[in-house]
């Protein structure tokens, strides 16, 4: 069976959350020291060899031979542990993002995103026939996230979309894509993206929020993050002026029917299925469907999605149990009150940078969006 890129999750707290629904537990991750089961963010960046052998010996006659401990990753960094924030450096990046420039990748002006007031209702969607994940139009809100190795390479491991926010800057994903042993400090979101182009540019964290309880031991049902966004190369301009953003909704009821999307880490255009966010337990969401490979993780599940614009509520990101699940089934931590307060904290600070002037449309070949109609 395929499985994502999520981490080593803690035992007691994945059966406890299967216990809950009735439901038969997923497989648990063993402890240290038993093979590490891998997440939909899921088996590239996140785990990126930084192995968990501690230091290597070999006995020789009498004598132990300390072969020595692996590097920690260089672009892994503490932050601060008792809030679950850190505030990213510009250097990181830019240089972040001229590493997804130097692949195979290019921005490239993409079309304008429609007025978000255009008056069409979002109605529930119908179930995918058979359930599986098929290729999909990208949408500007969701988009890949990348994390360049050491080498450069500019792969992306996992997905994040774009929430609305009084600054407008905000994105949100699971918080196994952006830190694993400490917060990674290259990381790189391209919204919208198809066929190798950043159609809406290349956008890089100022400021990652996640819950300390996920710091301090992969606590599953905290798998949620959010992050500052700002421009790469370039001053001014707000993210969701560009792509449109999703609405966020905390204690949704379970059973609704949902969209779920993710960019395979394989491929440069999203997938998406469609079907209903069932409860696992009083703190995670289930949703049926095969086919989320790794770098699925973090991909938005969205109820009332409006067919004009691509937005709608998010209600939960891949993540959670078995940090996602596998080929047959995503899971996603509950969007509660835990997630409500991560939210109002990330959007309560200012952001580490001053203020600049919105970007003008022509530098970015993007209408600003109509304002609201009363």
């Amino acid at each position: 069976m395929e499985t994502s890129e999520r981490g080593t999750v803690p035992a007691d707290n994945a059966g406890r959350a299967a216990g809950d629904a009735g439901a038969p537990a997923p497989e648990v991750c063993p402890g240290p020291g038993g093979p590490a089961c891998t997440g939909r963010g899921r088996e590239g960046v996140p785990l990126r060899v930084t192995l968990a052998l501690g230091v290597l010996t070999v006995v020789m006659g009498g004598t132990v031979l300390a072969l020595g401990s692996p590097s920690r990753d260089p672009f892994l960094a503490p932050g601060d542990t008792a809030t679950g924030s850190y505030t990213a450096t510009r250097a990181d990046g830019d240089q972040a993002a001229a590493a997804v420039l130097a692949g195979p990748y290019t921005e490239r002006p993409g079309p304008p995103v429609a007025a978000r007031h255009s008056g069409v209702m979002a109605a529930p969607p119908t179930a995918s026939r058979p359930l599986l994940a098929v290729p999909a139009a990208p949408s500007p809100a969701i988009g890949a996230l990348f994390s360049p190795a050491a080498d450069g390479t500019p792969a992306h491991h996992c997905t994040a979309s774009v929430v609305q926010s009084p600054a407008g800057d905000l994105i949100v994903t699971a918080a196994h894509c952006v830190h694993d042993g400490g917060f990674r400090t290259r990381l790189v979101f391209a919204p919208g993206m198809h066929d190798g182009i950043a159609p809406y540019g290349l956008w890089v964290p100022t400021r990652i929020h996640v819950d300390p309880r996920w710091i301090r031991d992969r606590d599953p049902d905290h798998d949620v993050a959010f992050l500052r966004m700002r421009r790469a190369g370039r001053a001014g301009g707000r993210i969701a002026d560009l792509t449109g953003a999703e609405r966020i909704r905390f204690d949704a009821p379970a059973g609704r029917p949902a969209q779920l999307t993710g960019y395979p880490e394989d491929q440069d255009t999203p997938v998406s299925c469609r079907h209903t966010a069932d409860a696992q337990g009083p703190a995670q969401l289930r949703f049926t469907c095969r086919g989320f490979p790794n770098g699925t993780s973090g991909g938005p599940m969205l109820t009332d999605v409006n067919p004009a614009t691509g937005t709608g509520a998010l209600i939960g990101v891949i993540g959670g149990l078995n940090e996602g699940g596998d080929n047959l089934v995503s899971y996603s931590s509950r969007f509660g009150e835990d997630v409500a307060a991560l939210y109002r904290r990330a959007t309560a600070e200012p952001g580490p940078w001053p203020p600049q002037p919105r970007a003008r449309a022509d530098a970015s070949g993007v209408r600003p969006p109509a304002p609201p109609r009363s």
